[in-house]
């Protein structure tokens, strides 16, 4: 195992990281912007390094700038946790030249992942089953529209190189299409500086549902257990549960398969996450992507399993092999995203928290990036914490949230989404388990 460990990352995941790495006894290594220099992760970590200004191209972004960390403080591997670099292919193939062990995938895998289309190539390739759409980029307007008559409308629009919901839309027919193609190419190149778009058959009602998978030493692939992700706003989860409620058995079990052979079709290392749409009208499923880094709802595999999944990332990473033998996944676990965000119109509220008080009790656990005190400030995701529950069966989980959400008390400058993940939890539909994508939407159509 590696003596020292840099997470290039920051908030709750950094923390979280910073956790693991110090409870087997190895050294943690924070970088931090200026704006960060208060937040609990910077003095959790036995060291911590100023690495730039708040705006997260001049730190956090900034690879040159988390090298040059690394190596002033002999870390002899670097954690990118999820976002900023995690997936970023040159950025783990500098961070393997530079002589730190890389905590991912293998770069190669990074890049055959990061670009949606050649993804989905390499899953029709694999047998894993994708929606029907394009193969190559889609490089106007009136290519779109051919494209999508050929696939059938409704059609789902996205940016090839993107991902968190940015650059995605939905055309119900042409007119919308010719509305909706620009504007995802305009995104893509604003936040993914590429122009790439593709079309695919967009699932109404679809359940999104995701298995979460590890790839070992030995060259092989196992599936850890499934999580429905299916309460979103924009297409940006909010809400994840494990297993997914009212699952077919047969279902599971060809959802586990497809996702085993999505991570040996590329070679896959470490912990990685394959997303799946389900149209519960005909039982089938499509891929949607795979994400080749520690997923933010990781924590919901890790109530239901018992495991700690950052620790098999690191010793995946030294080359220990590792054995899931006999792991087993028990009762049922709950994620809420708790951001600094208006509760009604989701979008961000930032500001100063002066009250910070957490729920406590047997299966309730907080991965928190903020304290009392902090100031939550424009420049990042709004993410303050996640709250998990976890019980012996969903009814428990729920009622273990309810309780949960309501003792939690953050108050300050900021505005929360406290209310709305209260009032999620009291929906017949969410409640029942019979629920979709267009669950929030539904509940809050203004925002949508």
């Amino acid at each position: 195992m590696f003596e020292s460990v840099l997470v290039a990352n920051r908030g709750e995941i950094a923390s979280r990281v910073v956790h693991t790495v110090r409870g087997l006894g190895l050294k943690a290594i924070a970088v931090y912007s200026e704006a960060d220099a208060d937040l609990p992760f910077v003095h959790e970590a036995d060291e911590a390094v100023l690495i730039g200004p708040p705006i997260p191209a001049q730190s956090y972004l900034d690879a040159p700038a988390v090298l040059e960390a690394a190596r002033r403080h002999n870390a002899r591997a670097v954690h990118p946790g999820y976002g900023f670099l995690a997936e970023n292919a040159d950025f783990a193939r500098a961070v393997q030249a530079a002589g730190p062990a890389w905590v991912g995938p293998p770069p190669l895998a990074i890049a055959r992942l990061g670009d949606k289309i050649n993804a989905r190539n390499l899953m029709k390739e694999a047998g894993v089953p994708v929606a029907p759409g394009v193969w190559e980029p889609v490089p106007d307007t009136e290519t779109a529209v051919e494209e999508a008559a050929r696939i059938g409308y409704p059609v789902m629009v996205k940016a090839a190189a993107g991902g968190g919901g940015i650059g995605m839309g939905v055309a119900h027919d042409e007119a919308r299409l010719r509305a909706v193609y620009p504007a995802a190419r305009s995104r893509a190149e604003m936040f993914f500086t590429s122009t790439d778009v593709l079309l695919e058959r967009y699932v109404r009602g679809a359940r999104h549902v995701e298995v979460q998978v590890l790839g070992l030493p030995d060259g092989s692939v196992v599936a850890l257990g499934d999580r429905e992700c299916s309460v979103q706003r924009r297409f940006q989860k909010i809400v994840e549960e494990g297993p997914a409620p009212g699952l077919p058995a047969a279902l599971r079990a060809r959802l586990y398969a497809a996702a085993v052979r999505a991570g040996e079709a590329v070679g896959y290392r470490g912990a990685g996450t394959v997303e799946f749409l389900i149209d519960p009208a005909s039982g089938e499923f499509s891929f949607v992507e795979m994400n080749a880094r520690l997923q933010v709802e990781h924590t919901v595999t890790e109530a239901l399993t018992g495991l700690d999944l950052v620790e098999q990332q690191l010793r995946i990473a030294a080359g220990e092999q590792v054995s899931f033998d006999g792991v087993q996944s028990r009762g049922h676990a709950i994620e809420l995203r708790v951001y600094a965000e208006d509760p009604f119109r989701f979008v961000p509220r930032p500001g100063r928290i002066k009250v910070w008080e957490e729920p406590v009790g047997p299966g309730i656990r907080i991965d928190a990036g903020y304290a009392e005190g902090n100031m939550v400030t424009p420049y990042y995701d709004p993410l303050l914490a996640k709250l998990v529950v976890h019980a012996d069966t969903r009814e428990a989980a729920l009622e273990r949230a309810r309780a949960a959400v309501a003792a939690f008390r953050i108050e300050g400058t900021l505005t929360t989404n406290l209310p709305f993940l209260a009032e999620l939890l009291k929906n017949p539909e969410f409640a029942s388990g019979a629920y979709d994508t267009g669950l929030v939407a539904r509940m809050r159509p203004a925002s949508n």
